[in-house]
Formats: C-alpha cells, structure tokens, sequence
C-alpha cells in the first residue's frame, strides 16, 4: 500500500481497519493502491487458479477486484456502507500471469445511497471491465 499522507490519514483509516479484516481480498492476494474518500484503486495477479475452463480469468474473479475498489470508496467515514447492487460489463478476457487493476470513483452520494464506477484495466491500460456498484450507507460504525 502506499503511504498515506497526514491530509487523509484520519478519513482512510476506516477502509485500512476494514481491508485488515478483509480475508477474501488477502486470499486473492489483492493490492490497495490507493485509498482515498470516494476513490480507490485495487490491483490483483491472475493466478493459474483464477481460470476457467477457456484457460481466460473467471469473471467471478474480476468482479471481485472491481467489488473491492468498490467497497473501499464507498468506505469513506466511520459509518458502515455495503453493496445495495452492482452490473458488470466484461469487454476484454484475460489470462494468468497479467496484472489487473480497477479504479472506482463516487458519482454521486446523497443520504445514504451512492453510485460508483469501476473501470478494471490490464497492465497495458486496455479497459477489461466496468462495474457501477449502487452502495447503501448502514447505521453502523466502523
């Protein structure tokens, strides 16, 4: 993860406790690179086992990256924000060995419900996915 600075290190703090307990993303072997309010980038290694049959990333797998970034910047203060919903387009199949890295950004937040985009990219830059994830902020605290 890169280092936060003292700007964001109070608003990301609620998405690094999160991503600590996250056991899903660590078996996936998911990288934050970015975790800022309303903006996060994820990148993930397709592994042999994240194949399918087509020898071409599982799109379970692909959707997963793009839930994450998702997950994390809908995370942007101390109160709880899950998935209310999400659609995944898949544009480009991909295979193991290839980086993939998803960037989400917030479109609108009003009262409790949030759109976000996800736009998944290969190490070339080639646009692999888009995901809109619709979030639905709890009243739980982190």
């Amino acid at each position: 993860m890169t280092d936060v600075t003292t700007e964001t290190a109070e608003a990301v703090q609620p998405n690094r406790a999160m991503m600590q307990r996250d056991r899903a993303s660590a078996m996936l072997g998911l990288t934050v690179e970015r975790d800022d309010p309303g903006h996060a980038v994820v990148s993930m290694r397709v592994r042999d086992d994240m194949t399918n049959g087509f020898r071409i990333t599982h799109g379970g797998f692909v959707f997963a990256l793009a839930d994450t970034a998702f997950a994390i910047a809908c995370n942007e203060d101390d109160r709880v924000t899950v998935a209310a919903g999400a659609d995944i387009a898949f544009l480009k199949p991909t295979v193991a060995g290839q980086t993939l890295t998803a960037t989400a950004v917030r479109r609108t937040r009003t009262g409790r419900s949030g759109i976000y985009d996800v736009t998944v990219v290969d190490e070339q830059g080639d646009t692999v996915a888009e995901f809109r994830g619709r979030s639905r902020t709890t009243p739980q605290t982190h």
